[in-house]
């Protein structure tokens, strides 16, 4: 009885990370032809909630190529791997508290290039103060899984 309701409760959310698989790639597959171009699969698995490595996203996008690349990735076989990932809770982004650990023991005063520094000031400056408060700069950089 226990074993049916696991069961069903995995169909469940299965069928729920289907449709949010499709609705995903979807965005990304302008031609309307089930097919992405493989340089957007990044996008779509961390607006799925993942955050893969870049090691892991390329074997993830080795796996879901087809024999000979052609530079597109299709929804057929993107969607049995994608789904056996959320269902699994694999590529979890870092935890909050981990992410504020990492920014208290950053060096104050150590220089980032302008390149580094324009990207996370359009973010993280504050206004009012010029500075950037990284208490309130985390949860921009967190994703919320519910």
């Amino acid at each position: 009885m226990a074993d049916d309701k696991d069961k069903e409760h995995t169909e469940l959310a299965a069928a729920e990370y289907r449709k949010k698989i499709r609705e995903a790639f979807e965005v990304f597959d302008h031609e309307g032809n089930n097919t992405v171009d493989v340089r957007e699969i990044g996008t779509i698995i961390r607006s799925l909630a993942c955050c893969p490595s870049e090691g892991e996203l390329h074997d993830l996008i080795a796996e879901v190529e087809d024999e000979e690349p052609t530079g597109y990735i299709r929804f057929e076989k993107f969607l049995p791997v994608m789904t056996d990932i959320l269902l699994e809770r694999r590529y979890r982004p870092i935890p909050e508290e981990t992410l504020l650990r990492a920014f208290e023991v950053l060096d104050p005063g150590e220089p980032f290039s302008q390149e580094e520094m324009e990207e996370m000031l359009s973010a993280a400056i504050d206004p009012e103060s010029s500075s950037i408060q990284y208490k309130d700069y985390i949860p921009m950089m967190v994703i919320d899984e519910n």
